[in-house]
């Protein structure tokens, strides 16, 4: 009932939003979006986790609705907002917890000096990593080997980002950062803010990216701390969970290669307190069609537990905003990790197995 309420309060202010577009000054206001479904199958591979599934997901990037503007304060500088939610296209539920705009709610100021937002909104490590994980948060990703990557988000944040020639510099503080208990990917149930201890589930993140037109190199990191409630062990605010990432890409012609790194370092795991992650991809365009191609390696340090993933996707462009697109991966665990292929809700493995996966879909933006 409680889910129903928002989304009705949801569609309330989508509908007074968008009867309010007419009124403003043209370009102060934009009203964009994405749809993405697919149909997937995946199957296990040998014992007991050989067990097959087909099921609606989406493939490419989660759909979502959202509203963004601005307002000239004079000066050069502008008055900015934006409003995003997530929703599971096969179902219309809203997604990321059930928050009405849970993909970003931001209000801020700009100008050539930078941006700064205040309100929930995804930090510097996704902002680091956007030019060189080419799958991105889709199904068979990265976010199958740490969930934490598939909804880099952090609630009651005040970020600035600013850009100084081929520099890009990034800088966030959440003061508590999931207010929504939820075992969604990426959701850590923290949500600070508390009297008398000024580190409960805090975030901090930042960036530092060089970029030219054939090549560019980042840096980016996230440290979350631990609090009451907190999933993963964070049980308290003196343990924390840090991720950190050296990442780039190389533009030949029409080939793009990408490659990078993750290490991770969690104080809220006894047993796998260390682990890297490993990428290399890349993509090339033909005509209508784009190909993408991406390989994962996860160690966990000083254990038998790892995982490698192999993904290709084939993309055919209808137009410049529809396209249908076919995609393939495959896991393989060792130790006891039980990895799916694809790390969104619903799947799950065997200690040590392997998974194959593939979808059809179509992705419709606006």
């Amino acid at each position: 009932m409680r889910q129903e309420k928002r989304a009705v309060m949801a569609l309330a202010l989508v509908a007074a939003l968008a009867a309010a577009t007419p009124a403003r000054a043209q370009g102060s206001l934009q009203t964009y979006g994405l749809l993405d479904l697919g149909v997937e199958h995946v199957q296990g591979h040998g014992g007991p986790g050989a067990i097959g599934v087909t099921r609606m997901q989406f493939g490419t990037l989660p759909s979502r609705l959202g509203f963004r503007g601005a307002e000239d304060l004079g000066g050069g500088t502008r008055a900015i907002f934006n409003l995003e939610m997530g929703f599971n296209a096969d179902t219309g539920v809203i997604a990321n917890g059930g928050r009405s705009f849970g993909r970003t709610s931001t209000v801020g100021l700009a100008g050539d000096w930078g941006t700064v937002t205040l309100g929930r909104q995804l930090t510097f490590l996704f902002w680091s990593m956007t030019e060189s994980d080419i799958m991105g948060p889709g199904a068979y990703s990265s976010s199958s080997l740490d969930p934490y990557l598939a909804n880099i988000r952090a609630d009651n944040a005040i970020a600035y980002r600013g850009s100084f020639g081929a520099w890009s510099v990034g800088a966030l503080y959440s003061l508590g950062r999931d207010v929504v208990a939820t075992n969604s990917p990426g959701g850590t149930n923290c949500a600070g803010e508390l009297p008398g201890d000024a580190r409960a589930c805090r975030t901090l993140s930042g960036m530092l990216k060089y970029e030219q037109a054939s090549w560019g190199v980042a840096l980016g990191a996230d440290r979350i701390q631990g609090g009451p409630g907190a999933f993963g062990g964070l049980s308290n605010s003196d343990r924390s969970d840090t991720r950190a990432t050296l990442n780039g890409y190389l533009k030949l012609g029409e080939v793009k290669l990408a490659a990078g790194y993750l290490r991770r370092d969690n104080e809220g795991s006894a047993t796998q307190p260390r682990s890297d992650l490993w990428w290399l991809g890349g993509t090339y365009p033909s005509g209508p069609w784009l190909f993408e191609a991406q390989l994962f390696k996860l160690d966990d340090r000083h254990t038998a537990n790892g995982a490698r993933l192999a993904v290709f996707r084939a993309s055919y462009f209808l137009s410049k905003r529809s396209l249908v697109y076919a995609t393939a991966g495959h896991i393989r665990n060792s130790g006891s990790l039980a990895l799916p292929v694809n790390g969104y809700p619903g799947l799950t493995n065997t200690p040590g197995g392997s998974q194959s996966g593939f979808m059809l879909g179509v992705k419709h933006t606006f």
